[in-house]
């Protein structure tokens, strides 16, 4: 994974422009599934929020991602992602914590070994996946990833662009 941080306030948000390109699909990933949740690409937002609004379980998933990485656990992430079956515009909410959603943006073989390009309205997909309007954006990240399913993948990333008010 790689990640930059950022500090964009939400009034600022407007839309994210980027592109991949992906060879092969993952064979048996399925992002719903906890021992399947793998993807040759995904493109990461981090926000901000109130953490007074996490349940129980995400309290003490966010006290131990601070623990073990000397930082809590993002108030929402939402993911951008290449699923094998769902169709663009679903929202997967990640298997271990509802605060990861994952909006599928491409789907099955179709458009393999192309370079795609992409345009996004940031506050309304955070809206779409999780009912309510962004805090700010803390972070962006690319995430290339095979660790439940064990397998192999390769992936190409574009440009990243932020446009802001």
């Amino acid at each position: 994974m790689l990640r930059q941080t950022l500090n964009v306030p939400p009034a600022e948000l407007r839309q994210l422009q980027f592109s991949w390109q992906v060879p092969a699909l993952i064979t048996n990933a399925d992002m719903a599934q906890r021992d399947a949740d793998d993807s040759p690409v995904r493109l990461v937002l981090v926000f901000d929020g109130d953490r007074n609004k996490f349940s129980v379980k995400n309290a003490m998933l966010s006290e131990l991602a601070q623990t073990m990485t000397g930082e809590p656990m993002p108030y929402a992430t939402l993911m951008y992602v290449w699923c094998n079956t769902r169709a663009p515009g679903s929202v997967i909410i990640n298997p271990r914590t509802d605060r990861i959603r994952k909006l599928v943006v491409e789907s099955g073989k179709g458009r393999l070994n192309q370079w795609l390009d992409y345009q996004r309205d940031i506050a309304a997909d955070f809206e779409q996946a999780f009912g309510e309007p962004p805090g700010a954006l803390l972070g962006v990240g690319l995430m290339t990833d095979t660790d439940n399913t064990r397998s192999k993948a390769h992936a190409w990333y574009g440009p990243i662009t932020l446009t802001k008010r």
